[in-house]
Order: structure tokens, then sequence, then C-alpha cells
């Protein structure tokens, strides 16, 4: 597979040669400072050298300017000024001006200042794919949005800043960036990387860095085999189909929809969430908390659903058998109510309910963040 091969150069120009629509070839690390800044340049040197006009669109050298950067054409960076502080952003409108046939775009997870077109750097990213401008980019793996969970659990970190899953899978190619974890941290202790970097800091521990390679290495052998199903035109099972049922107002529901999402990967399935509403309306609060969940869902690639109804157990069964799905993930607390404790709780009738179903219940303390 051409993300274990550090000199899929060739592959890659072929693909650029015979393609009409923008590609998007990626390299993932798992920590700032194993390389894949310095790996991107090399490639766009190689590129170059085959005579294919590539520009860097924007390079995060974090303090500390590659060589090779200089001997690149660049688009400069859009400079913004946002409460008293300047900073240099990815100028979108000049890249899809100067139409380069491959533009060089670093840390995709980044979040734009107040005033560009997009809100985050992998949606400039798609704006150039969608006009025919190729992409070689980069981000961590503690910033693709389904893992977020696991990265906090791993970690104790909490990371703000992610991409979407789906970018991950529009790539043609994908490149794990590996460094040892020693290798690293001497790198740092070396002064070749910036051990207080943003990025970097809060994982700056030996055991947390491991976890985080470990969570890459694994991630991508995945990939690999989900490009292997596609390639073969393996569609899924007509029974592999998960649904998600999405409380209003749980305050765990973007774990769910998380959990949901690998699972769906894991199978590769088609995969659904739900939300059972009872008739009328909503607070204002609680809908927005259940929008936000909502566009999480469609992010990670799932189809969104809002049912009314006052039965939410039978709704919820009742959509699953319709669609054949074989999967249904649903929350519970773990703190039961009195109610829960008379009546059974959504995930209680969802159990009884099931019979033939698989029913995946994520407990969780309604207190934990």
């Amino acid at each position: 597979m051409p993300w274990t091969d550090p000199g899929a150069h060739d592959d890659f120009l072929a693909l650029l040669e015979r393609s009409r629509q923008g590609r998007l070839k990626v390299y993932v690390g798992y920590a700032p400072g194993v390389g894949k800044t310095h790996r991107m340049l090399q490639e766009a040197h190689l590129l170059r050298q085959r005579g294919v006009d590539v520009v860097l669109g924007f390079v995060d050298a974090r303090g500390r300017a590659d060589p090779l950067a200089a001997e690149l054409p660049q688009v400069p960076p859009r400079r913004v000024t946002y409460r008293g502080i300047t900073v240099d952003e990815l100028d979108l409108d000049a890249l899809l001006a100067r139409r380069p046939t491959v533009a060089v775009v670093d840390d995709l997870a980044h979040t734009n200042a107040p005033g560009a077109r997009h809100r985050r750097r992998h949606e400039d990213v798609l704006a150039l794919l969608d006009a025919g401008v190729n992409v070689i980019g980069a981000f961590n793996v503690q910033h693709l949005e389904s893992l977020n969970d696991t990265v906090r659990r791993a970690t104790g970190v909490v990371v703000r800043d992610t991409v979407p899953d789906a970018l991950l899978g529009r790539a043609d190619h994908v490149v794990n960036v590996d460094l040892p974890v020693g290798e690293l941290l001497e790198r740092v202790r070396a002064g070749k990387v910036d051990g207080g970097a943003p990025g970097l800091a809060p994982f700056l521990a030996a055991e947390r860095l491991d976890a985080l390679r470990e969570l890459t290495l694994r991630e991508l052998a995945e990939d690999v085999h989900r490009r292997r199903s596609r390639r073969a035109d393996a569609a899924p099972a007509a029974d592999d189909r998960v649904v998600v049922a999405l409380a209003s107002a749980s305050p765990r529901a973007s774990a769910l929809v998380r959990r949901g999402s690998r699972l769906a990967g894991h199978l590769h399935a088609r995969w659904y969430v739900v939300h059972v509403a009872p008739p009328g309306a909503a607070g204002d609060a609680v809908q927005r908390r259940l929008d936000e969940h909502l566009d999480l869902a469609r992010a990670l690639g799932a189809e969104v659903v809002r049912l009314e109804g006052r039965d939410v157990t039978g709704s919820l069964l009742e959509f699953a058998r319709r669609h054949g799905a074989q999967h249904l993930v649903v929350g519970a607390p773990l703190r039961r109510t009195w109610r829960d404790a008379l009546t059974g709780s959504i995930a209680d009738r969802l159990v009884r309910g099931a019979r033939g179903i698989g029913v995946y219940v994520m407990t969780f303390d309604e207190e934990a963040p």
C-alpha cells in the first residue's frame, strides 16, 4: 500500500497525469516533530524535478525554517491581525487564482482566524480539490475526529482542532511518517523540535507518545483494510448497517456518535444517527446542542434522521428493522433514575425488544466531561 512506501512519488505522479479532478495525498504522524513537513517538501522537490507545477500553499515551520522550503515557489500567506496578534494563514483566494498543479498545505486540522472563507483549513483544502488543484497535506492522528474520545482516554488530553474522517477517506495516498519515541524526545532535548509547541507540549511524555504512536499504526492499518475492500468492490452486506440512537440532551452524545462512526468503519457499513423527539418544540439550548451533535454525525459520514413520536423505543426499532440494520448503538447513564428502575431505561427496552438486532450500550457518568 502507498502509505507504507516512502518513495511512492511515481504512483502519485501517474495519478496526477491521468486525473482531471483534484487528488489528495496526506502525511500522517503521531506528533509534531516526526518529519511530516520535511517529507512533504522532499516530495514537492521530486515532483518539481519531473516538471510538475508545485507551490507551497502553507508550511508550518514552527520557528525552524526547512531549507528545502526556500528552494520552492510559494503563494505568500495571508497576514491576519486578531486581538492584537498577527498570524499567517493560507491564502485560499490567491491559490485558486494561481491554480498550480499541486499545492503543499500543512496542518490540515488548523482553525482559521476570523474573517477567512472557511472555519477550518481542511475546508480550504476541499475547495482546492473541488477546483481541480491537487494537494499534498499533513496532520497528526490525534486530530482525527472519530478518535477524539480515544485520544482523551489514552493520554488525558482533549484535542480541540479536528479533521473529519471523510478527509482521510478522500485521500488517494496516505503516508505514515513514523519515528521512534526515543528519537523524537532526543530531538526535543537537542533543540531540533520545539517541545513547548502547543501541538506537542501536552503529549510530551514517553507513555503518551507511545499511546499516540500505537494509535497511528492501528488506524492506518485499518485504513489499508478499508481501501482494499473498496478496491475489491466489496459492498457492505445487507445486514451491515448501524443505527446510533441520539438523545437530545445527553452530555456524552458526541462520544456516542464517534463510537458509532468507529463501529461502522470497522464493519465497512452504512450508518445512521437517529433522533426521536416527542411532538412539540424543544428549548433553544437543547436544540442548539442537538444540532451540534447532528452536525458532527454528518461530518463523520452518517445519514442523519429526525423522527417524531412519543414511543422512542418503538420508533428506533421500527427504523432499524425497516432499514435492515443489525447493530444499534445507544447510550445509558451509570446512575439509574427511579423511573428507569420501575419501567426500564430506553437502553433496557431496546435490548428487550431488539430480537435479532445487536444492541451496543455505551455507559457513561452523567457528570463526566
